[in-house]
């Protein structure tokens, strides 16, 4: 595992900050975004580079606000701070409060900042593909924010593995608007698989959290379900994710070649043993964690390459 963050690691006031958005998971929505730019592509809309790069640069500065903000409303509400089962870097947040890196006003007003330049980005890419992706950047921006900001807390509540789908849905959704110049139900369909294993990346991270979750008042899934029951939902949504790209190249709304994103099918399986057989050993789920973002990565990739040889 990884040392934990601590001042002295970061004499670089700009490097600082940029660690603090936890560099490593914005591959997420980097992935995201490559499918919704190769679900236009594959439909056969030219492709313009400025806007592409601009979308790629609005997805990963949204989800890094997104990650600052929930470290900061996570300190709020005290389940970073006890959390001491977490598996650093992977759960327990950034730890850039809890080891006083950044302060809680700092980390407020950095993701704050981070939402802000989002949507500038926003607007001239609205300025130059079309006035309707007004709906998918609000939405995107509420549901960063609502995740974790109260009144709404959207994860306590039980709707957060909802609201990660979603979000990476209109990530896709979004980029493939900015070429295609219309919403199309081509990325929703091509992105949902990939949605759900991003998914069930949460939903695995909120094992070795769980127990600070509880007392914080965060009731996940995981949390209201108890470790033996809640294991489960880790395999259905890797059947789900699996099965709805099975069924759409079926039923022809994706090319064969998108059956190549089963490549990852093994990662998710052994992943998937792993939490079963140690849902309850906090300590003993990293190989699984890693096997998830592995897969997760891997079908993304897939998928991207599959859509555009088709």
């Amino acid at each position: 595992m990884s040392a934990e963050p601590s001042i002295g690691a970061y004499p670089n006031v700009l490097v600082r900050y940029f660690a603090a958005t936890r560099p490593a998971f914005l591959t997420a929505s980097l992935m995201a975004c490559l499918i919704g730019l190769s679900s236009a592509w594959h439909d056969g809309f030219a492709f313009n580079a400025a806007t592409a790069l601009v979308t790629l640069v609005f997805a990963l500065l949204a989800h890094a606000g997104a990650n600052v903000l929930n470290d900061y409303y996570d300190d709020l509400n005290g389940t970073d701070a006890c959390n001491e089962e977490r598996l650093f870097p992977y759960t327990g947040g950034s730890r850039f409060i809890q080891n006083g890196v950044l302060t809680e006003k700092q980390t407020r007003n950095y993701g704050f900042a981070l939402l802000a330049v989002v949507a500038t980005a926003g607007l001239w890419l609205m300025a130059n593909a079309g006035f309707q992706l007004l709906y998918a950047g609000l939405a995107g921006l509420f549901i960063g924010w609502a995740y974790s900001a109260p009144p709404l807390r959207l994860n306590s509540r039980g709707v957060g593995e909802l609201c990660v789908a979603a979000g990476f849905l209109l990530i896709t959704v979004g980029s493939d608007f900015v070429q295609r110049g219309a919403f199309s139900a081509a990325p929703l369909i091509a992105g949902l698989s990939y949605a759900l294993l991003v998914t069930n990346l949460l939903y695995i991270n909120q094992f070795p959290d769980r127990l600070a979750d509880i007392k914080a008042g965060k009731l996940h899934w995981v949390a209201r379900l108890g470790v033996q029951r809640a294991r489960w939902g880790y395999v259905l949504i890797v059947a789900m994710a699996y099965s709805w790209l099975l069924l759409c190249v079926l039923a022809g709304g994706l090319p064969v070649f998108a059956l190549m994103a089963f490549g990852a099918l093994p990662l998710s399986v052994r992943a998937a043993r792993l939490l079963l057989l140690y849902a309850a050993q906090a300590a003993r789920l990293a190989d699984a964690i890693r096997l998830t973002i592995a897969a997760m990565l891997l079908h993304g990739g897939l998928l991207v390459f599959g859509l555009m040889v088709a």
